[in-house]
């Protein structure tokens, strides 16, 4: 049975130093987060999904590695019309069909989410920023516009850095231990915030939802190939494309945000400082809502 967390501690807030390393502790248990569908695609996958907003335009946004629909809500928070929000094949309660898999593979997944919400729009983070480009390549006309926010690199090679991270992450969740999770987990947040309330909510948020849902070993082999075979393929795209990228992150090197947004002749803007979501929420909401609006 995997462990559950325990009793809070006396101040409400973590509990640091214990002899239990079971799993992260705090004052109130997590929220429940929005009720979500399963919807099967054209491809016979079956992905988890969740649709805020009402009208035109609609907006698809996609998850990085290892990510979930509450990682990408805030980015959407301010954008017009409907928004679609789902997780990839591997992740949440989305189903995980036999390996191995490609960027084709997301793509596809991609491309039936959008299709089903007749979305005109699409964000990728990360990971998905490379299953948008895929899709881009396949077919450069299928979104109006489309944002790119921290995309990975292209051409199949990860920095060292991002393959030990999502080899911990992996096995951590084998392992089903909480205090394991936590710890492969902790690095997603900026120091600053990590002892703090609301850090520890992220924390145990995460792990409890990578507890219950687990993650697919099979997204360890995506990056076997590129992402996107002919990057000139990205030339044909004639809508609007926003690329946003960070100083200083060892997992998303800002050379490939350059490169995507001179192949998409897109807007580009590079922030200073990594973990941009804790530290420039509010920019980065109004930069994707501004350009989404128009």
């Amino acid at each position: 049975m995997r462990a559950r967390f325990g009793p809070p501690p006396p101040d409400g807030g973590p509990r640091l130093q214990r002899v239990d390393r079971t799993g992260p502790r705090s004052g109130r248990p997590t929220l429940p987060g929005p009720a979500t569908e399963l919807v099967a695609l054209a491809s016979g996958v079956r992905v988890e999904q969740l649709t805020t907003g009402a009208g035109d335009p609609v907006t698809v946004f996609a998850h990085g590695l290892a990510g979930d629909i509450s990682g990408t809500r805030p980015l959407g928070s301010a954008v017009a019309g409907r928004r679609v929000f789902f997780q990839f094949r591997g992740h949440g309660r989305s189903d995980t069909p036999p390996g191995p898999w490609t960027f084709g593979d997301l793509a596809t997944d991609l491309r039936g989410v959008a299709d089903l919400a007749g979305a005109t729009r699409a964000l990728g983070v990360s990971m998905a920023a490379g299953a948008l480009c895929r899709l881009l390549a396949e077919t450069p006309d299928r979104f109006e516009r489309v944002v790119f926010y921290l995309p990975a690199p292209l051409d199949g090679r990860r920095p060292r850095a991002a393959v030990r991270r999502l080899d911990r992450l992996l096995a951590s969740v084998e392992s089903g231990e909480a205090a394991m999770i936590a710890d492969a987990v902790e690095p997603e947040l900026p120091a600053a915030v990590r002892n703090t309330p609301v850090g520890w909510g992220y924390l145990r948020q995460r792990v409890e939802q990578l507890q219950r849902d687990g993650l697919a070993p099979e997204l360890a082999g995506l990056w076997s190939a590129p992402a996107v075979p002919d990057e000139s393929l990205l030339k044909a795209f004639r809508g609007r494309a926003l690329v946003l990228g960070c100083r200083d992150d060892e997992i998303h090197p800002v050379s490939w945000a350059e490169r995507l947004a001179a192949l998409l002749d897109a807007e580009l803007h590079i922030y200073d400082r990594p973990a941009v979501l804790w530290t420039n929420r509010a920019d980065l909401r109004d930069r994707v809502s501004t350009f989404l609006n128009a």
